[in-house]
Order: C-alpha cells, then structure tokens, then sequence
C-alpha cells in the first residue's frame, strides 16, 4: 500500500504544456513575439466593456446566454449548438474527456498543436501522432492510422506551428472517410486570420454532421488572449456532452461582455486581418531571400512565420540572438522541431528589425 497518494500513470506521462516567453533568461523584459497575440492589442469596443463590466461579486451567466447569441448572429449558427469555455484549449479538452478514455486513441498529425498529446493523455487515451507531409497534413497518413480504437481525430486548420493549411474540399474528404462512430475536432484557432473565399467549411460540416466539432477563440485575432475565451459548435448531442463536464460559470463577467463587443466590431478583425497579411507577407519574403543561407520560411495562412534553419545558422543560435536584441521567439525543440524557430507576425518595425537582425546573424556565420 503507497504511504501517499499515486498519480494516475497516464498523468504521470504528460509534459508540462510550455507557453511562449516574455522574457529572457536573465530576466530582461522582451517584445513577445512568441505566444501568437495581436498587435493591435483589443478593438476600442471591447477595452470599453473591460472597463464597464465591474460586477465582481456576482457570478457570470452559466450559459454565456448573449455571448452565445451573438456568435449566432455573426457566424450563422445555431445558438443551442453553442458552448463556450475558458479559451479553446479547454473545449479540446472537454471534448477528448467526453469521446475517449483509457483504451482509446487520439490521432493527429505531427507538429500539430502540442497540447493535443497532454489532451490525450490527461484522459488516460494513447496519443497516436500521424506522419506530415513536408510539415503539412498527410491526409492518407492520417487516416491510415484510423482502427477501432480512434475516438477523436484533431485537426488545427491554420495549423500551428506550421501555419499550414487545408482547403475545404481537402477537409470535407478527410471528414468522409472517417468513420462516423469517431469525433472529428477542427481546431479553428487561426481561422479569421483567412479570407472568405479560403473557408474551410468546417462550420458547415459541424452543422451537417454528427460527429463534427468547430472550436475558436477570442484569444488571437480578437486580442483578448488574457480573459480566455473560447467557443465551440457541433450537434447537439456533442454539445450537451461538454455542457456536462465543463465547468460552472466557466467564462468571466468581463469575459462575456468583451467578446460580445468584440463581434460587434469586424472592422477591428478586418483591419487585423489586413495588416497581418501585409506583414506577413513582408516578413515571409525577406526572410525567403535568405534561403541561400539556409532558412527557409514555410508557408503560412496564420498570425506567424515557421522558419526551419537548415544551414550554418542553427535555430537555438536565432532565438538566443533574437532574445539578445531584445525579442522574444518560439524555438521548438520540444515539438520535434530543433531546427525550427516559430515567430509571430508584430508590427511592420519588429518585422523589419528581426529580418535585419536574421540576415545579420545569418551572414556572420558563412
């Protein structure tokens, strides 16, 4: 018999989720390019409900009522097919808790979001990682790992850290040959970061289908990453399941009341949009000029750039420069990506700074 008590093993398994840094090893402040966040901060409209939501000693609406209204409204849900959370991160939790469990697998595919493995585990399912394909989805690798054992399938779509991304004709056939018994999860963190015409149609499939979970949030493109506020759609019968478990007046006063303004101001998203798309593809053809010193920036329909180093300037060598001169970046060998530097997209100044700073490091090494 133990004299304390024993941590389940399949606990005992998971590392620690890492976030990104804000400062340096010796403590320095630094510009935080590594955790995904807006630039442009919040919209003016959702600092103004910060401000007014001052009810701190009453519990918030359970059911995040208007919240769910107005994401009703602005995306052409179901509102009853709505649930909202601490952030996505926890709905994809909630989800692999409600599917799957000891016994069960949890397939998705190589460098995707690395709390997926923690979101298996934390379940007591086996985490089953498919192979990429040159850092993107392998949807016949995905698939081909689908028995009897898989109960969730997910899938970020911007992918991250890649930035990668699945058209949705691409999307609907991977959903068509899954199995119908197994809960197929589309993780739409990054997806107001696409245009129209770049859909992945995965809000129509979780309208249509049984056996389809959307989840997003206000964290990144609605720069309110600091009052975790997440949402997610699908049948009902999957929604009710994460209404069960999730937990009481799980999303904040101030929570609510931001994100309800922050729908309420798509100029703010459009301009988000626009401008990252700028920067984005600023920062991707300069550092895309350096390719005959080895970096190489991979394609990217989200808020960051993936550069892997595959000459004489190693990605552990980039960080710590970059984190010298002052930013902080997102290295990630413990994504298996050792070569890997993930940056997010700042302003058009930070963007030209690193840029410089790249080539400048880049150069002295040859």
């Amino acid at each position: 018999m133990a004299d304390r008590p024993t941590i389940k093993p399949w606990i005992e398994g998971i590392h620690a989720y890492t976030p990104g840094k804000s400062r340096s090893d010796d403590g320095r402040e630094l510009v935080k390019l590594s955790a995904n966040e807006n630039p442009l901060g919040s919209s003016a409209a959702a600092l103004e409900a910060l401000a007014m939501a001052r009810e701190g000693a009453l519990y918030p609406d359970p059911d995040a009522f208007e919240l769910r209204e107005k994401l009703g409204e602005v995306h052409d849900v179901d509102p009853t097919r709505v649930v909202c959370a601490a952030g996505s991160g926890d709905l994809l939790g909630l989800a692999a808790q409600a599917f799957a469990g000891p016994g069960d697998e949890v397939l998705y595919v190589r460098y995707g979001f690395s709390l997926y493995d923690i979101i298996a585990r934390r379940c007591g399912a086996t985490p089953v990682e498919a192979p990429d394909a040159d850092y993107g989805t392998d949807a016949a690798a995905l698939l081909s790992l689908v028995n009897d054992k898989t109960r969730v399938v997910f899938l970020a779509n911007p992918n991250n850290p890649t930035g990668s991304y699945m058209t949705a004709d691409d999307v609907k056939a991977l959903h068509a040959a899954l199995p119908s018994d197994v809960l197929f999860v589309l993780d739409q963190a990054y997806a107001e970061y696409l245009t129209a015409d770049e859909d992945d149609g995965g809000l129509a499939l979780a309208a249509a289908h049984d056996n389809v979970l959307v989840t997003r949030t206000f964290s990144k493109i609605y720069g309110l990453a600091g009052e975790r506020i997440g949402w997610a759609t699908g049948a009902p019968h999957i929604v009710d399941a994460l209404n069960r478990i999730r937990g009481p007046f799980n999303v904040t006063v101030t929570g609510q009341a931001a994100a309800i303004a922050a729908l309420g101001d798509q100029g703010f998203v459009r301009l988000s949009r626009e401008q990252n798309a700028a920067e984005l593809a600023r920062f991707t053809e300069a550092v895309a000029a350096l390719g005959n010193h080895g970096l190489r920036p991979l394609p990217s329909r989200a808020n960051f750039l993936l550069i892997l180093f595959e000459g004489a300037l190693a990605a552990e060598a980039a960080y710590n420069g970059l984190a010298e001169r002052g930013y902080a970046t997102r290295w990630l060998p413990g994504q298996g990506l050792p070569h890997g530097l993930r940056i997010t997209i700042g302003t058009a100044e930070q963007m030209d700074e690193i840029a410089a700073a790249l080539r400048e490091m880049a150069e002295t090494m040859q």
